[in-house]
């Protein structure tokens, strides 16, 4: 009887790794991908599927990862990017009370302030961008939630352009999809992917420095399309990435991750997971 049983496992066991072997990239052998964040998932964007996933359809709050629809809600508006917007008191966060470097009164063109929500998650230039459109934050956060409709994220919700609400919610299943939509966007590609930038401010001669909240992207070891990360103490640290590794297009959502350095370490794993399962496949 315990021949039998044996039997039988080594077999499933065969052909659970048959099954793995045509999909197109290996699954690690137990404890080869240990992730700390409480929700992930990997996305092959080359064949439309999730290649790993941990509570992927959990509905957690995304913090300021809400910057990528709003910066594709603007860009849907065609507004010009030349406009310029000006910061106001009611861009100041009292919710969570968050500094800001763009004083009220700076004048900023609608472009600098789309650059600065998303590659330095500038929450007073993501409020700004909301209220300045056309019938104001409220018409703004119900084009959020319609966008969202439409790229089938029917377990997410928005209520600002900042994140700074954890209402603001999603899954990391649908958040892949969100990424993938704002791959399409040349500008989100540049902006989310830019290391540092220098803005003027037309209306006191100033010159501001910002760098991008994600140190992957300064450290430019990555091949990085599109990027963005978030926290709040109730989302935890989060970071959604589109990524070459080895040639492949990959998707990464990271959500509530806790510790400074978590997200960092749980997409530098993902990396040497992929490439080490990628280089055995194009061994095999």
């Amino acid at each position: 009887m315990r021949k039998m049983r044996k039997m039988i496992v080594t077999q499933w066991v065969s052909l659970l790794w048959i099954m793995f072997a045509f999909t197109g990239i290996a699954f690690a052998q137990p404890g080869g991908l240990n992730l700390k964040s409480h929700a992930a998932l990997i996305f092959d964007a080359q064949q439309g599927r999730a290649i790993y996933g941990k509570n992927a359809d959990t509905v957690l709050p995304i913090a300021s990862i809400t910057k990528l629809m709003t910066a594709m809600v603007v860009l849907d508006a065609q507004l010009p990017l030349d406009e310029q917007v000006t910061i106001d008191s009611a861009d100041i966060d009292v919710l969570k009370n968050t500094r800001s470097r763009l004083w009220v009164g700076a004048s900023l063109p609608r472009r600098e302030l789309l650059r600065l929500a998303l590659m330095a998650s500038e929450n007073r230039a993501a409020a700004a961008l909301g209220r300045a459109y056309p019938g104001g934050i409220e018409a703004f956060v119900a084009a959020m939630n319609r966008k969202a409709q439409q790229l089938g994220m029917s377990h997410s919700h928005f209520v600002d352009s900042t994140g700074l609400n954890s209402a603001n919610v999603s899954t990391a299943r649908e958040l892949a999809s969100m990424v993938e939509a704002a791959r399409q966007y040349d500008i989100i590609r540049e902006f989310s992917t830019t290391a540092s930038h220098a803005v003027d401010i037309s209306n006191r001669g100033r010159s501001l420095q910002f760098i991008n909240s994600n140190n992957l992207v300064r450290a430019g070891k990555w091949d990085i399309g599109v990027s963005k990360t978030g926290f709040l103490n109730e989302a935890g640290r989060c970071l959604v990435m589109q990524a070459m590794i080895l040639g492949k297009p990959v998707i990464i959502v990271l959500l509530d991750s806790w510790g400074k350095k978590t997200r960092i370490g749980d997409a530098n794993r993902i990396k040497k997971w992929m490439e080490t399962n990628l280089a055995r496949k194009h061994l095999g």
